[in-house]
């Protein structure tokens, strides 16, 4: 059910209380809640029909007693740190998240907890209602969860190469807060699963869960500016992705550009085979290879 159809339900439910303790005689007011009780009613009647989207979170480990229940205290504090993460990398892919302040849309980027989910223990998510994203047959919220899914399964049984594909499309304070999360489960030596639909990934064992929270640690995720001198060889607008030839053999720079970015092909108009420098954001997970971003225009200087 959706935010308005549930407020809408929860309307009729005040009316119709309403309504039984008012008096048959007074004629008057019966007649007002009545038509508020129809209007409401066929309100709720003509919205589109909408199937909610189901995540599940279950635990294993310390904190667990089987399918029979979970610590309370260790209960909360996952679940509210699954929420901030699901909120932040939301806003990541929104393209609204900032190194500080409050995490855009949060109230919009809610989870609610639909039912306790056995097999170990866990929780059942409605996911929020949201618009269509980039990707045929799926929302901005399947796409944070699909996110973190994969954050979960590459930290575990992938390279540093595909675990920096993924932090690359979302903002390093969205992967703090998925690394907390883990932290969490990793003090507590508990491991999870999490599922969606037709995709999920389990954690074999605490020390798998121990290894993924290491690899998402700062210290791990190095991030540094670095400038080059050379030519730009052209932009891929629909890609975002540019070559940037360094002098002499030194060869070549692949990256991409950021999103702040508007217009990449402003690149190809104004900068193309210049001498230039440039500076790039770059980023390397482990032992994976750099990645570079140009961040902005104000970074390129003939």
């Amino acid at each position: 059910m959706t935010n308005e159809a549930l407020f809408i339900a929860s309307e009729i439910k005040e009316l119709e209380v309403l309504l039984a303790s008012v008096p048959a005689e007074n004629l008057i007011e019966r007649m007002s809640l009545e038509t508020r009780l129809a209007n409401a009613r066929e309100a709720l009647a003509v919205l589109p029909a909408q199937v909610s989207q189901k995540a599940r979170l279950t635990f294993r480990g310390r904190p667990v007693i089987g399918s029979y229940g979970i610590a309370a205290d260790f209960g909360a504090k996952a679940t509210g740190a699954f929420s901030d993460a699901f909120a932040a990398i939301a806003a990541a892919l929104s393209d609204g998240l900032q190194d500080m302040g409050p995490i855009p849309d949060r109230s919009k980027n809610q989870l609610l907890i639909t039912g306790t989910a056995i097999g170990s223990f866990g929780f059942e998510f409605e996911l929020p209602a949201a618009q269509p994203s980039l990707f045929p047959d799926t929302t901005k919220a399947q796409e944070a969860v699909e996110t973190i899914e994969s954050l979960f399964r590459l930290t575990a049984t992938g390279s540093d190469d595909e675990v920096a594909e993924v932090i690359e499309e979302v903002h390093p304070r969205a992967v703090r807060k998925v690394h907390e999360f883990l932290e969490i489960l990793v003090q507590q030596q508990a491991w999870c699963t999490l599922e969606l639909e037709d995709r999920s990934f389990r954690f074999s064992d605490y020390e798998q869960i121990k290894t993924s929270s290491e690899r998402l640690r700062d210290d791990n995720i190095q991030e540094r500016e670095e400038s080059y001198q050379g030519e730009l060889q052209g932009v891929l607008p629909a890609s975002r992705t540019f070559e940037f030839k360094l002098p002499g053999d030194e060869g070549i720079i692949k990256g991409k550009v950021d999103k702040a970015v508007a217009d990449p092909d402003v690149l190809n108009r104004e900068w193309l085979h210049k001498p230039t420098t440039v500076t790039l954001h770059v980023m390397q997970v482990g032992q994976g290879r750099p990645r570079f971003t140009l961040m902005k225009l104000d970074d390129l200087k003939s």
